[in-house]
């Protein structure tokens, strides 16, 4: 007869994997697998985190165009027409989101100016290749060059203005409503 206080075998195996996940992060330990309560989750739930974080440590680094087979290559910007510019913009968000990468804050960007900033500044950097599909890249297309003016002009909420204005004594821009509405993919929730 088993008792109720006999781990299940399901129980056991996620044991054994959460030893041998800690096992393999141990030389690559930091303050983020010290966060992990294992009280507040599931052993398989922490088991999931941790293998993320192994995912994360041993994802090679490479150039975004990389991440396709055949490697994504655009037709340089100053080539296209605006038709032909807004269907290949259009395939390419598509094939971003394939790859699962989102772009966030694009609405104050022309179509030329979006497509321009995939082809120079996105496709060519370099982020951790992470197969998982759970996992997606954010690029915030809002906040390329560091200058917070454009997200607090086009997309922060009131509160996040006067956070933004409290923290930092900075110069508020005038709300504006973004010119160039578009219904991107998003990642799920």
């Amino acid at each position: 007869m088993i008792s109720p206080d006999t781990p299940k075998s399901s129980e056991v195996e996620d044991l054994l994997r959460n030893a041998q996940l800690r096992d393999a992060l141990e030389p690559l330990y930091d303050e983020s697998i010290g966060r992990v309560n294992a009280e507040l989750m599931s052993t398989s739930n922490e088991n999931e985190f941790l293998q993320s974080m192994l995912e994360w440590e041993r994802a090679p680094i490479v150039p975004i165009y990389q991440w396709f087979q055949p490697e994504l290559v655009l037709p340089a910007p100053d080539s296209l027409d605006e038709d032909e510019l807004r269907q290949v913009l259009h395939e390419t968000i598509g094939k971003l989101f394939e790859k699962r990468i989102v772009l966030d804050f694009t609405d104050h960007l022309s179509d030329r100016q979006l497509y321009c900033l995939i082809y120079r500044d996105i496709l060519p950097a370099h982020e951790k290749l992470i197969n998982r599909k759970s996992n997606y890249l954010h690029w915030d297309c809002a906040n390329m060059d560091g200058d917070p003016d454009i997200w607090l002009r086009y997309y922060a909420t009131e509160d996040d203005r006067k956070a933004w204005a409290e923290e930092t004594d900075g110069y508020l821009p005038q709300v504006e409503v973004p010119p160039f509405t578009r219904k991107l993919p998003r990642a799920p929730l």
